[in-house]
């Protein structure tokens, strides 16, 4: 297969992941302040399956296409009045998330172990920014937005972020030895 051949098929797997992130955000438990949402698991898988560069297009791509209107947010909602608004640091929490989870795999092994370390490291780095953006947009002290932005999170992002990394490990195998992913680095699939 040629570069060109190779870039492209890569650009459309990158939007396929921003689609995909867009379907997974309408899943929805609602809560009082924030949601919890499919968002941050298709972040993980996005980011574990595609690596640092093509996981955080991905992840830009989807933010440009829900800042324009399209209706790709938690609850079918778009704009960039989203973005400003209070839940706005978590989707912008999930650029350096994306581009950390997919930094540390390449730099360690797509293996599970590896995965569940940077998808927990990523999903407290979208809690952090939420958090403290949530805090500033809502006018809360730090102690309420803590309260409302990150504490009921934990459980439910360490369970996200173990499914991310078992569900991506696997499909990103497959994808590779089928030939239909590109990896910059030789992947080390080996369960540690």
């Amino acid at each position: 297969m040629t570069n060109p051949q190779l870039k492209l098929r890569m650009m459309i797997v990158t939007a396929l992941f921003a689609a995909i992130i867009g379907v997974m955000a309408q899943i929805t438990i609602p809560l009082p302040l924030v949601p919890i949402t499919g968002q941050t698991l298709a972040i993980g898988l996005a980011a574990t399956i595609l690596g640092s560069r093509y996981g955080t297009l991905s992840v830009i791509l989807y933010l440009i296409i829900g800042s324009a209107g399209v209706p790709v947010f938690a609850e079918f909602s778009g704009g960039i009045s989203k973005l400003i608004g209070p839940t706005g640091g978590y989707l912008v929490g999930f650029l350096p998330a994306t581009f950390l989870i997919g930094w540390f795999m390449e730099k360690t092994a797509f293996n599970f172990k590896n995965a569940v370390i940077a998808n927990s490291i990523g999903m407290l780095v979208t809690l952090a920014f939420g958090t403290a953006w949530l805090k500033i947009a809502a006018e809360l002290s730090w102690t309420a937005a803590f309260a409302g932005g990150f504490t009921p999170f934990i459980i439910v992002g360490l369970i996200k972020a173990a499914l991310a990394s078992w569900i991506g490990v696997l499909i990103r195998n497959r994808l590779t030895s089928a030939r239909l992913l590109f990896s910059e680095k030789k992947d080390q699939t080996k369960s540690a």
